[in-house]
């Protein structure tokens, strides 16, 4: 079962499987609220799943983190801690718990480390979601040391990739990037604003590129421990935003709205883990998952 595989994640995911003869059940969301005990109680003993993967979640950017600490919050945690709650009492197997590198502290060190991840309070923006999602890792630690529960905890970077979200109020830095690029060369408005000052550093992750780390710790990784998902490559958002107007055909002027937050500081994880436990490394290069995603928008823009 993977909750959230309608999604920009979950349906990599779930196309995965599928390549390996899975049997995949998906909930939707509009058939069960994964926030009710009742529904969460349905869907296992509609999917009788012996896997979980739980990627559902209530995800968003620093401006939609900021207008809904509370939600993202509540609707997080409370996914998380009921789905894995159900889970032990069906006799799940297994559950792969998604996390988020929005746990990890504002000001950990580069690269950041699993070990370093109780190491301080989260960036600010987004701690709240950053947090609920956490509580999955305590959540997973301490069923495996009392009921023998075999669940893992699984830290991606930021994503990218087509089918990402491009909606403007809610979508992640690189596809609002790339519809602001895209749609001010197809505009021909002479320049495009950016949150920020462009000196933060983020890493990204290739949305197939994910899926297949996911696969391959649900099939081979039985630990308690944290685990990054990345490719322990780090870009600053000058230079991301450069690159994509580059790829995007956009040649006008960008303009950086510095009252608006950087976010946290710097993202780049160690990876090494991921590699020696599982035997994950990323294959997709920045410039062409970048090209891909640019190619994906533009297509849907032209149906439209």
């Amino acid at each position: 079962m993977v909750t959230g595989g309608t999604g920009f994640l979950g349906s990599a995911v779930v196309r995965r499987l599928q390549a390996l003869d899975a049997d995949v059940f998906v909930p939707r969301h509009e058939d069960y609220d994964l926030r009710s005990r009742d529904d969460i109680e349905r869907a296992l003993a509609n999917g009788e799943p012996a896997v979980v993967v739980h990627l559902a979640a209530v995800v968003g950017g620093i401006g939609a983190n900021r207008e809904n600490p509370g939600r993202f919050f509540y609707d997080n945690l409370i996914m998380g801690t009921e789905l894995m709650e159900r889970c032990r009492l069906a006799g799940v197997a297994k559950f792969v718990g998604i996390g988020t590198v929005c746990a990890y502290p504002k000001f950990t060190p580069v690269p950041f480390k699993e070990e370093d991840l109780w190491g301080g309070y989260p960036e600010e923006t987004n701690a709240p979601y950053g947090l609920a999602k956490k509580m999955l890792l305590v959540q997973s630690q301490a069923y495996r040391d009392q009921y023998g529960f075999d669940a893992i905890y699984l830290l991606p970077v930021n994503l990218y990739g087509p089918g990402d979200n491009f909606d403007p109020d809610s979508s992640h830095v690189i596809p609002a990037l790339i519809k602001k690029c895209v749609d001010a060369r197809e505009a021909g408005e002479p320049f495009v604003e950016v949150w920020g000052s462009g000196a933060a550093s983020r890493e990204f992750l290739y949305v197939d590129d994910a899926a297949e780390a996911i696969v391959l710790a649900a099939e081979r990784y039985d630990g308690r421990d944290p685990v990054n998902l990345g490719v322990g490559y780090e870009i600053s958002i000058r230079e991301l935003v450069e690159l994509i107007a580059k790829l995007s055909g956009y040649t006008g002027e960008i303009r950086w709205d510095r009252t608006k937050p950087d976010g946290q500081p710097r993202r780049a994880l160690d990876t090494s883990r991921a590699r020696e436990r599982f035997g994950f490394v990323a294959s997709t290069t920045f410039e062409d998952g970048l090209r891909r995603t640019i190619q994906w928008y533009e297509a849907q823009r032209t149906r439209r």
